[in-house]
């Protein structure tokens, strides 16, 4: 049989976060047309490079990102600090002058970001690209390239060390060159010798969801795909799953982009997270020179609400091996022994004359695999007490109540309890 790895305290500390922020914003912002809009659209470099004239950042406020982050349930976030054009938010200290210290905004966006993290107590971490269009990675030879590998050694570097301690470092591009030498050797034992508790990512990409990489990475990723159940055994470590989505279908702004996720949807899609034992990356695009875009704002606040009442269920609760039927699933907190029933399709009953029940139904709910004694279930967000009834030696029925008039919660969760 194989071994099965444990995680290091780093993971456990990084499950628990369970919800993240990611930030994509850069010079590709101020044209409202997604990060990718340079290649997309077909910008020479030397065209694109202009931008830099006009990136003042006046709307960029790190305290107010991060005072948005704790009101919306984040608990750490995940900012650009170079994209794919090459465009630094970081003083690169002499590597070049194409970063936002050279610019008309002429601050460390990272430094003040940092600072502002540490104050609201969310653990930042980095985005930086491997990709680089700048350097023409995807199409330059292979000495050019290896040139490029210590440009990107050092820059990494200089976030390392100037920073103070990081959450982890996520990297995204080496798939552009699929075949190319990328010295991730080199880079992740760098990063180590600096950062060593740091969780470190490097995306895998759409089209290899939840493929394991190098060895010493801490997480396998799933962008904008539901992540599966991990088998972890033989592994040489342990690795956490995290997905990563946009709030519409872009990264980076898009202007014309009106394809945005609801508060519903994003309370769906980090529930189904959870319960896979999954983290949940979710991004923003801010607006041109940096400022928080209004819908993105309102809609992730609203979710934040929905965190607060049941917030020992979503960061710290993990899959327990219990057995609910149809959406349904239950969790357990390590901490406290407890365990969370997480109900969907629950109805409104005195609406259904309106919007009729849509499916949904109050009543028993089944599940399975837990012989603890529990005694007592409650609604976390209105303490309502609920009937539990043992069937069996792992065998439960709770006897679910829909929403009282004026509320629905999307998805609700009862703690489930020896009494205690």
């Amino acid at each position: 049989m194989k071994s099965t790895p444990e995680p290091l305290p780093q993971h456990l500390a990084f499950e628990s976060m369970a919800y993240g922020l990611f930030v994509h914003w850069g010079l590709y912002s101020q044209l409202g047309k997604g990060e990718w809009v340079k290649k997309w659209h077909q910008i020479p470099m030397e065209d694109y490079r202009k931008l830099v004239e006009t990136f003042t950042a006046e709307d960029f406020d790190a305290r107010e990102l991060t005072r948005f982050a704790k009101r919306a349930g984040f608990r750490y976030l995940c900012h650009t600090t170079r994209h794919h054009d090459g465009f630094s938010l970081y003083d690169t200290r002499g590597l070049n002058t194409y970063d936002a210290p050279h610019s008309p905004a002429g601050r460390d966006l990272i430094a003040e970001l940092v600072e502002a993290c540490r104050e609201e107590d969310i653990v930042p971490f980095f985005y930086h690209t491997t990709l680089d269009w700048s350097w023409d990675t995807e199409n330059c030879s292979d000495e050019a390239f290896a040139e490029y590998i210590d440009y990107l050694v050092a820059s990494v570097g200089i976030l390392c060390t100037q920073y103070g301690e990081i959450g982890g470092f996520w990297f995204d591009g080496n798939w552009s060159r699929k075949d190319a030498d990328w010295q991730e050797d080199r880079l992740y034992e760098m990063i180590r010798s600096h950062q060593p508790n740091t969780i470190i990512v490097n995306n895998s990409s759409i089209g290899a969801l939840g493929a394991v990489g190098h060895p010493d990475l801490d997480v396998v990723t799933f962008e904008q795909g539901r992540p599966e159940p991990l088998d972890r055994s033989g592994l040489p470590k342990y690795v956490v799953p995290e997905m990563c989505q946009t709030m519409n279908l872009h990264w980076g702004i898009g202007a014309n982009d009106f394809h945005y996720k609801s508060p519903a949807e994003v309370i769906t899609d980090l529930t189904s997270c959870r319960k896979v034992g999954a983290n949940y990356l979710l991004n923003i695009g801010p607006e041109a020179q940096g400022g928080i875009p209004a819908y993105e704002k309102a809609c992730l606040e609203r979710v934040g609400e929905w965190i607060e009442d049941v917030e020992a269920a979503v960061y710290e609760s993990k899959p327990c091996g219990a057995q609910a039927e149809g959406q349904d699933f239950v969790l357990r907190n390590p901490n406290t022994g407890r365990y969370y029933y997480v109900a969907h399709n629950l109805p409104i009953p005195q609406n259904n004359h309106v919007t009729g029940a849509m499916g949904a139904s109050e009543g028993p709910r089944m599940f399975r695999g837990i012989t603890a004694p529990l005694r007592r279930a409650h609604w976390l967000d209105s303490g309502e007490e609920l009937k539990l009834e043992r069937e069996g030696d792992d065998i439960w029925t709770l006897h679910a109540t829909g929403y009282p008039y004026g509320t629905n919660r999307v998805v609700r969760i009862a703690e489930l309890s020896d009494g205690e």
